[in-house]
């Protein structure tokens, strides 16, 4: 398997207006959700540790290496 190809996405988010599963600064693992994303969505695993769908606009998308994405799942 190509782990380049499957590499884990993860979002900070930036803003959690009406939203009291995110936190403002935190990082989230993103779920892909091509449907979503033409909405203008993305899938996100939350405070509550299931996804959901949250506007786009409240994250941007980070490029992190093995090393931190590997520690960020050991917080979960």
């Amino acid at each position: 398997m190509n782990t380049e190809t499957h590499k884990t996405k993860f979002a900070l988010c930036i803003n959690n207006r009406e939203c009291d599963d995110l936190e403002k600064g935190k990082v989230y693992h993103i779920i892909q959700d091509d449907d979503a994303a033409h909405e203008g969505y993305i899938r996100i695993v939350d405070e509550s540790s299931e996804d959901y769908l949250y506007p786009a606009s409240y994250f941007v998308a980070l490029d992190l290496p093995r090393k931190a994405q590997d520690a960020l799942f050991m917080q979960a």
